[in-house]
């Protein structure tokens, strides 16, 4: 009967249902960006942002707000940026704190590496299994800013375990990041994952046995449920082997030598199950962090693997046209790609050629960038809609910024048009950014901590942003300290270009026309740093440029 009395009215009063779906389609269509803004976003917006994170900061377990606790590690790299700008030792003490706190937690595989989905109690102790690549990649970045800020060596060793993690277990032999790891084996959350204490004093013996529980908090109590404890770090190994009266060093070396010997047990369980799915925009994430990585460790096995990806996705992620896919499995390739794919691989491969000065990298960076804008972007109202050309068609177009366990795509999209806008003398692409963060002003003044990637291009925008120049052959010694020099800096506002004589060199010239003015100084290698292009004297000194980069 209602099938019947739906078809009677589509026939005989067709206007009045189409009116009605017109108000249903406008009533929940996404303002975002739709009105004009109210106000603008500055520098007060940062700062009120800096506000709401220490007023919900948990001062005792680290991280924001109660459980279940997720990273979030956007709200740490922006941290990081305000501590750069304001001095305030209290947001550089909030990103420290988080980043020890959930090393030491069961949010972290203790064994094998690798960070789980969130916590679901406020200690970061109990987890959701599940691991994410989008994880991975969010948090090394996290850690390796927070390495380059601080140089404490610790940061530096969680993003290599992470790393350690993601080559071990998640990397297609083509090249390509898996999307995700499950939480359950055996029907259970966590199996995978927990211990007995007999079963560890059964692999390593009573006296080193009884010291790794002891360490990790492995004990009959349990943490877990049914004599199962989830290993973590309850005391530092500083003040555990001082405890125990133990050298520090002599301590690591017995628990990487326990950790070595129960990691294959380990690999002896059923495993969960792993989503092998490529994904473009994950894999984009995964790129960035790894090409970070080596600018600020120097490892050449994340160079490598970076590269890997980017032409994995680069040839099987791509039509004919140019257009991008979002997802590759076995061999099949499906999805016009959204925003995301396109944004977060654009990140990616700006980091990879500050990495690697392989001018194809940001040859392709500019290329999908002009893309994204041809598909995606809101010439109305400003920003980029989340579905556009050759997507699937929806009621309603989702436009957003909110950054929340992922960075939003325009979020993303705005850096890199920062970026990309400096490192190409595009001024347009500057003006794009500017719209998009005017497009979303209303509802990020409102609540600015649920926006915190599109404050770091706020930042970047409110300066002092960098143009740095290099000029010289790339296996030149001297141009290699200039490199390094650079790469491991903290310096979020920043750009690099690499220019040498040659094919590279006239590649380059095609993007950036203003890098034909520079050139080595008496046959050094000459570093020219910039400020909106307006140019200091060249140095041709590392210590000089150490001191100016300060």
């Amino acid at each position: 009967d209602i099938l019947k009395q739906i078809a009677d009215m589509w026939k005989n009063n067709r206007q009045k249902i189409l009116n009605a779906s017109n108000e249903i389609t406008n009533t929940i269509q996404p303002r975002q960006g739709l009105n004009t803004p109210v106000n603008t976003i500055n520098i007060e917006t940062s700062r009120n942002c800096y506000g709401q994170l220490k007023n919900s900061f948990d001062a005792k377990w680290g991280g924001f707000g109660a459980s279940p606790k997720f990273p979030i590690p956007h709200h740490l790299t922006f941290l990081l940026r305000w501590h750069k700008r304001s001095a305030d030792p209290f947001a550089l003490k909030m990103v420290e704190k988080t980043l020890v706190a959930m090393r030491r937690g069961g949010i972290f595989d203790q064994i094998g590496f690798g960070f789980h989905r969130y916590s679901v109690d406020e200690k970061w102790l109990v987890p959701h299994f599940e691991k994410m690549l989008y994880d991975q990649a969010l948090l090394a970045i996290a850690y390796i800013e927070a390495y380059q800020a601080t140089k404490e060596k610790r940061f530096a060793i969680i993003a290599q375990e992470i790393f350690t993690y993601v080559l071990r277990d998640m990397t297609d032999p083509n090249g390509g990041f898996y999307s995700a790891e499950d939480a359950d084996s055996e029907g259970k959350e966590g199996l995978f994952y927990v211990w007995k204490r007999k079963d560890i004093i059964d692999h390593l013996g009573e006296k080193e046995g009884d010291l790794f529980c002891r360490f990790y908090d492995i004990s009959d109590k349990d943490n877990f449920g049914e004599g199962f404890s989830i290993p973590h770090i309850s005391l530092s190994l500083e003040d555990f082997a001082k405890q125990e009266g133990i050298e520090p060093e002599k301590l690591e070396d017995h628990l990487r030598n326990a950790r070595s010997r129960l990691f294959p047990v380990r690999g002896k369980r059923i495993h969960p199950l792993k989503d092998d799915k490529i994904l473009t925009a994950w894999n984009g994430l995964m790129i960035a962090a790894l090409s970070k990585g080596y600018q600020a460790m120097g490892d050449k096995r994340y160079a490598d693997a970076a590269m890997a990806s980017a032409d994995f996705i680069l040839t099987k992620l791509r039509g004919a046209d140019g257009r991008l896919f979002r997802r590759f499995r076995h061999g099949d390739v499906a999805y016009p790609g959204y925003l995301d794919d396109y944004a977060f691989l654009v990140w990616g491969l700006i980091e990879l050629y500050e990495a690697t000065f392989e001018v194809h990298y940001l040859e392709e960076a500019v290329a999908l960038n002009k893309a994204m804008i041809d598909i995606f972007w809101d010439k109305k109202g400003g920003g980029l809609y989340f579905t556009g050309k050759g997507n699937e068609t929806l009621i309603t177009v989702s436009k957003d910024a909110y950054d929340g366990a992922l960075p939003s795509g325009n979020s993303v999209a705005a850096q890199n048009f920062l970026r990309l806008g400096r490192m190409t003398g595009n001024v347009d692409l500057e003006q794009k950014a500017e719209q998009i963060i005017r497009s979303f002003s209303r509802y990020v003044n409102t609540s600015p901590m649920g926006y915190t990637q599109l404050l770091a291009a706020v930042d970047f925008i409110a300066g002092p942003a960098q143009e740095i120049v290099i000029a010289g052959d790339p296996v030149n010694k001297n141009t290699q300290s200039m490199i390094r020099t650079v790469q491991e800096k903290f310096l979020p506002n920043k750009v690099v270009l690499l220019y040498h004589n040659g094919s590279d060199g006239k590649r380059l010239e095609a993007l950036s026309p203003f890098v034909q003015r520079m050139g080595q100084i008496n046959q050094k290698p000459a570093v020219y740093i910039c400020k909106q292009y307006a140019c200091q004297i060249p140095v041709t000194e590392v210590d000089r440029l150490d001191l100016l980069l300060h």
